[in-house]
């Protein structure tokens, strides 16, 4: 069995938008962008014995991603998201709840495919529920390098697991709202004055991460590597929607990190393939790292 560079672990989904519904989840999306970057990617996570989980599978399929540790619950329903995109710049959810992702079982495979990987990606959702957060527990174990993507969902977190998850993480990535809550969780609320760069600099001496990234949607992101603060501003394009593009950032982050290639640049890249993403409707449109390149330089 060749080994996967990157495996994530969570959601996957439909998210409902007005216009019809679309493939979505985070760990999924993360997974589909790594692909198109040229990354070899495996998802973890579970779909329904139904119609919705049949043509779920058959995207996954199309994107040329594996469907071996996808499991079928015969019990649990396909995971569905009612996306409310009113504002197309802070898209908001309602995640239906049990549904089969929320029942992924630990097996020796997952095991051997996390253990082989470059990296383990996962988030605070696929925590909600007992069982699939103790397969997520146990592999976090077996991992050699683990990217927390916090996705905060409420209600669907508490601030002992999300704590957890920190607790584990190489890399962590947030959005600025949820820095300040975590922040704020923890005692060290978030300094006008100093900015997110204290805010990040603690977190990662607090839980011993290699690396801390924070969007801030159109003001671009910033990352916190190597005990350098590294700033890339945002990429101005008409959007359609937000579902997605944070997603799309994580994949080149991460490409980035597994190449070598410079933090600065990463980051630059991850913020225009993010603003690529949001340019289409929903989460997972086809691109090419040549379009990105050219939303660069314009």
């Amino acid at each position: 069995m060749p080994a996967s560079q990157v495996v994530c672990f969570g959601e996957i989904l439909w998210d409902v938008l007005p216009s019809g519904k679309q493939p979505g989840g985070a760990p999924f999306n993360v997974s589909v962008h790594l692909r198109q970057l040229g990354v070899s990617a495996q998802l973890i996570s579970g779909v329904g014995n139904d119609a919705l989980g049949t043509e779920l599978l058959d995207f996954v399929a199309r994107k040329g991603l594996g469907t071996d540790y996808i499991q079928l619950d015969a019990t649990h329903r396909t995971g569905v998201v009612q996306a409310n995109v009113d504002d197309a710049h802070e898209v908001t959810y309602t995640i239906v709840h049990p549904v089969a992702w929320d029942y992924v079982q630990h097996d020796a495979a997952q095991a051997e495919l996390v253990q082989r990987a470059d990296m383990f990606v996962f988030g605070s959702l696929a925590a909600r529920d007992a069982t699939t957060r103790q397969s997520l527990y146990r592999l976090l174990e077996q991992a050699r390098f683990k990217v927390f993507d916090v996705n905060l969902r409420p209600p669907h977190y508490t601030q002992e697991v999300v704590a957890h998850l920190l607790g584990k993480a190489d890399l962590v990535k947030m959005n600025h709202h949820e820095l300040a809550e975590i922040i704020g969780w923890l005692g060290q609320p978030l300094d006008a004055k100093a900015g997110h760069e204290a805010a990040m600099q603690w977190l990662a001496t607090h839980f011993g991460l290699q690396g801390v990234c924070v969007t801030c949607g159109a003001d671009g992101a910033l990352l916190w590597a190597g005990n350098e603060l590294y700033r890339a501003p945002g990429v101005p394009v008409a959007v359609k929607d937000t579902i997605g593009s944070g997603d799309a950032f994580l994949a080149a982050l991460l490409k980035g990190w597994l190449i070598g290639r410079p933090p600065a640049e990463s980051l630059r890249f991850a913020c225009a393939t993010g603003a690529l993403v949001a340019m289409h409707e929903g989460a997972t449109p086809a691109f090419s790292e040549a379009e990105v390149d050219a939303l660069l330089v314009t």
